[in-house]
């Protein structure tokens, strides 16, 4: 598999829910252009706030998701995984959590998602910095206002 292609969506205010909203769409996007999809969270809580807000976020879009255990196999376009990344290969990876996820090359697209929150700009250079290490060019695309 080639290198991933890297992008980073950055919000300019520090609003958890808006960068939340924000990866809805990215995931709407990639699914309605038939990519599979996995969506890293930092927690069992991020993880159900988002399997939660994937149903309401849009009242004219419908995103079949599922939450995946450790090990699951893919019930659904769109997973939701947590900790440990399942053994889940995708078209597209969006990490919410600060850490980049082990297995991000596994796929062919990997979307980070900013917001003016000052430790998730912090953690999101720590990330920037990863791929560049890992022998990726990272795009970054700043999102409304700076």
């Amino acid at each position: 598999m080639d290198a991933p292609r890297v992008s980073f969506y950055v919000l300019p205010e520090a609003d958890e829910r808006a960068r939340l909203v924000y990866a809805c769409r990215l995931v709407e996007k990639a699914y309605l252009q038939d990519h599979s999809v996995l969506v890293h969270c930092e927690s069992v809580e991020q993880a159900r706030e988002f399997d939660e807000l994937l149903w309401v976020f849009s009242d004219q879009s419908f995103v079949p998701h599922d939450v995946a255990a450790a090990g699951a196999d893919r019930r659904a376009p769109v997973m939701i995984c947590t900790g440990d990344e399942p053994r889940l290969d995708g078209d597209v990876l969006v990490n919410l959590a600060s850490a980049a996820p082990a297995a991000f090359r596994r796929h062919a697209r990997v979307a980070e998602i900013l917001d003016g929150d000052e430790e998730r700009r912090r953690a999101g250079r720590e990330r920037f910095r990863f791929y560049r290490e890992q022998g990726l060019e990272p795009e970054t695309h700043n999102l409304g206002r700076s």
